[in-house]
């Protein structure tokens, strides 16, 4: 789902107000390097001043003096011109100084408070954002917020200032070339005016669709095995071609506002050229002004072109960064609906006790006809007690392994630690009771001893501990191929684990999750991608280690279930059955036909032959003999349930 949204109704200079937090700090050196650059547009200005004194001097020697009074008035009006643009010059240097350091302070701090809430967002916020428009905000906006604080903002404060000003002294020599000057100067404020409304709908446009292109770039590199096993890398261009093109099309749509802008930024200065040149040599012959006077009026109008047309440039940047601002924006206006309570609940000796009393769980986009994903589900694990989860695909296993760790919360009744809701806990806390391990294992570019110990975060990485630590966990996940990386322990994974096998990167993540030492384990089918010889070492280890850990394991085939105490059955959002494998065989007819699923699908797997179908059957011969108001299964259903297993 792309996150775009439309542009804030804000007014341009009240959405980059909202900058001011970030900008607070470094306001003090924005100030000085505003002022820096005002002066240097001031002494810019006054050049002509000094250019026209000199003609004016000339104009006044005569007779024997003049060669002498022309050398002296040039070596003394070069002298004074050089003095000015050394000036000029050093206020340049002194407004980069000011403002070029602290603008990337600005920006590291936004990146970092940027990447600070995405880490805090809830996962719900993830499902509904591609990776690409959280990242060209997070590289690109920023990059261009940065900049325009650094040489934008200052510029086009400046500019219009100087402007002012140098329409101002332009009627120093008269009032009618200064008017000619101002009225050619209203059709640019019209255009920019129109021009704003046009290219801040484009600019935002652009740069979503930077986005999207960003994401499918990510979305390609990530999946190019996908891509290449199924020959679709042409198919994967053309879609990615489409949305170049598009964003082509925005970008020359951005282009044609700018080309329109930059059309009466050149039109109207040189028409008021013009029509200041008629005007001035009538004036002269009129003799309302001298040379002089016309010559330091062309002077002052050459000095004011450069921020008459740097005005387009600077206002298009602005609007960009007005752009850019919202896109942030959107990011920082977002809830976030899982945080810390403000009289949290501690644990000095967790037990490991976890239930789930009531929880119902649906996702933000369901309708409302749609029933709960999780409809009610009451389930007790005693301490101590590892609990498989079994059941259909669809009946909410997975979803419900997210809610121990609040990755997400219910949305009707709640889970409780040791009799305590979870949401009464620090998630930080929270997060040390409960560990996770995902069937999808995510490592990251990091060394094999960063990604196992990620949840250790009160260990020295290279101390003892760690180490002993270390190797416990890789031993338990079966992952001693770590010696034989090219750098052992400290060799780094690539982006995702993806330079190692599904299994290799399962047992690492397996490892992670045991080397933090929680109280609860929550293992999402784990082991997936295991054979089965080095399953069952895995599984044999797991049972020492989670003897004294309470485990929620979401069981995928019949040999995970044999780790379990108990088994629940959830079918359609509610726990329907539980108890022990062998008791859940002779009473459930449902559970029968989910446990023969994963048998079949192991088998078609593994190339074996199903060992479970006399389980099943025997279980059959129990239930026909069971008195009508036992739970046994009927015998039509019974049997319906021997002709799948055969099947």
């Amino acid at each position: 789902m792309s996150a775009t949204s439309s542009s804030s109704s804000l007014s341009t200079f009240a959405a980059l107000w909202r900058l001011k937090p970030f900008i607070r700090p470094i306001f003090g050196r924005l100030i000085g390097g505003a002022a820096s650059a005002l002066a240097a547009a001031v002494i810019a200005l006054m050049i002509p001043i000094v250019l026209e004194q000199i003609v004016k001097g000339l104009g006044d020697v005569s007779g024997a003096h003049l060669n002498g009074g022309v050398i002296g008035l040039i070596i003394a009006g070069a002298f004074g011109v050089l003095a000015l643009a050394l000036g000029e010059a050093a206020m340049v240097w002194l407004r980069r100084w000011f403002v070029l350091t602290p603008a990337t302070e600005v920006e590291y701090r936004m990146r970092a408070e940027l990447y600070s809430r995405l880490q805090n967002l809830p996962v719900a916020f993830h499902d509904r954002w591609q990776s690409g428009q959280l990242l060209s905000r997070m590289m690109q906006d920023l990059s261009l917020i940065r900049r325009w604080i650094a040489f934008g903002l200052i510029l086009l404060v400046v500019n219009i200032l100087t402007i002012i000003i140098g329409a101002l002294l332009l009627f120093r020599w008269h009032w009618m070339l200064g008017a000619i000057f101002i009225a050619t100067g209203i059709p640019l404020w019209i255009a920019g005016y129109l021009f704003e409304k046009r290219y801040g709908t484009l600019a935002r446009r652009s740069q979503d669709q930077a986005g999207d292109l960003a994401t499918s770039v990510e979305e390609s590199v990530h999946g190019i095995r996908v891509l290449k096993a199924f020959g679709r890398g042409k198919h994967a261009l053309t879609r990615f071609s489409r949305q170049a093109e598009t964003l082509r099309e925005t970008e020359l749509g951005k282009a044609r506002a700018v080309g329109q802008i930059w059309f009466w930024l050149d039109l109207m200065p040189q028409l008021a050229f013009g029509l200041s040149l008629i005007t001035g040599i009538w004036l002269i012959s009129t003799g309302a002004i001298n040379v002089a006077e016309l010559f330091a009026f062309f002077a002052m109008a050459t000095v004011l072109r450069w921020p008459i047309e740097s005005i387009g440039f600077l206002f298009s940047f602005m609007l960009d960064a007005r752009t850019a601002t919202d896109r942030v924006f959107d990011i920082y206006r977002e809830t976030n609906t899982i945080t810390d309570p403000e009289k949290p609940v501690h644990l000095a000796e967790p037990r490991g006790a976890l239930a789930f009393e009531g929880a119902r769980f649906r996702y933000q986009d369901a309708g409302p006809s749609e029933r709960d994903l999780l409809d009610g589900i009451d389930l007790v694990l005693e301490p101590g007690e590892t609990m498989a989860l079994v059941g259909l695909t669809g009946s909410g296993k997975t979803t419900l392994t997210t809610l121990p760790a609040r990755l997400y919360d219910v949305t009707g009744g709640r889970v409780t630690l040791d009799g305590v809701d979870i949401r009464d806990f620090e998630l930080a806390e929270l997060r040390r009771h409960i560990a996770m391990a995902f069937e999808d294992a995510t490592l990251f570019s990091a060394s094999v001893r960063e990604n196992v110990l990620l949840g250790r975060a009160d260990l020295d990485l290279h101390s003892e501990e760690a180490d002993r630590v270390l190797r416990e966990a890789l031993d338990v996940a079966q992952a001693g191929f770590a010696d034989s990386l090219p750098d052992g322990l400290e060799t780094i994974i690539g982006e995702e684990g993806l330079s190692l096998s599904g299994g290799q990167r399962q047992r690492l993540a397996l490892a992670r999750a045991v080397a933090a030492a929680p109280k609860v384990l929550v293992l999402d089918d784990p082991l997936s991608a295991l054979d089965v010889d080095t399953e069952a070492l895995v599984e044999e280890a797991l049972r020492h280690v989670l003897a004294e850990t309470t485990a929620l394991i979401v069981a995928h085939r019949p040999s995970t279930v044999a780790l379990a105490d108990r088994v629940a059955l959830l079918e359609k959002g509610r726990i329907t059955a539980v108890g022990k494998h062998s008791d859940l065989l002779r009473t459930s007819a449902h559970y029968r036909h989910v446990i023969s699923s994963l048998e079949a699908e192991e088998a078609a797997r593994t190339g074996t032959i199903p060992i479970i179908t006399e389980a099943v059957a025997e279980a059959h011969r129990a239930s026909a003999t069971a008195s009508a108001d036992e739970t046994a299964v009927p015998a039509d259903e019974a049997s319906a349930t021997e002709e799948e297993v055969q099947a």
